[in-house]
């Protein structure tokens, strides 16, 4: 015959079981990390950040406005003050947001304040979105360093950092347009003179997700 200690223990184990695995799955989802940036065409970005050890998911969206549920004709008019962003959600164990920032500095132009590259007006603006004060310290950090290895001061960067505000994922069509539309996005992209502006301003950092120069 069972003891009433080794019924108690069994009728305990699956809630002990549950904690466990719901801790864990707590743990897992906690773990991931999101920034919310903008830099012109969010195809590019999407593209270039995506492929970052430690990136999860990169999504092209809009933020930094006033209307609600914007479409992409209605950004694009210029009229909702959103700005064209992605929402990259990241592991930070494996990548930190500094060093998000760091490849996102590096692709971007951060002496243009009217837009990026071919694309022209406040909805194609380079906006570092931050969620929180340890975002928009690291975010206000990395500016400075972003100008030290530019050797420029740092008032002649255009890029604005910018409390997050709420993020509308953008039409289905724009999701991982780089993949499933590669040779329109290749013609854009090399047609808007993109990567040309990047090597001029960034040298052999452009794109690069390397150590900053001091």
């Amino acid at each position: 015959m069972r003891s009433p200690r080794f019924r108690l223990l069994a009728g305990l184990m699956p809630l002990l079981l549950g904690l466990l695995l719901f801790g864990g799955a707590a743990g897992a989802l906690a773990a991931v990390e999101e920034a919310v940036l903008a830099g012109g065409c969010f195809w590019c970005l999407e593209h270039d950040l995506e492929v970052l050890p430690g990136v999860l998911a990169v999504e092209s969206g809009y933020t930094g406005g006033h209307l609600d549920h914007p479409s992409y004709r209605q950004v694009s008019s210029e009229t909702t003050g959103h700005q064209e962003a992605v929402r990259v959600e990241f592991d930070p164990a494996r990548i930190s947001y500094a060093q998000i920032l760091r490849s996102y500095w590096r692709n971007v132009d951060p002496l243009d304040g009217e837009g990026q590259f071919c694309d022209r007006g406040d909805s194609y603006r380079a906006v570092i979105f931050t969620a929180g004060e340890e975002q928009a310290e690291i975010a206000r950090d990395s500016a400075r360093l972003a100008a030290a290895e530019l050797g420029k001061p740092l008032s002649t960067l255009a890029v604005q950092i910018r409390p997050l505000s709420r993020f509308w994922p953008a039409e289905g069509y724009h999701q991982d347009f780089a993949e499933r539309n590669s040779i329109k996005y290749n013609f854009y992209r090399f047609s808007c003179g993109r990567d040309r502006r990047l090597d001029e301003i960034w040298d052999v950092k452009a794109r690069s997700g390397e150590d900053w120069l001091h």
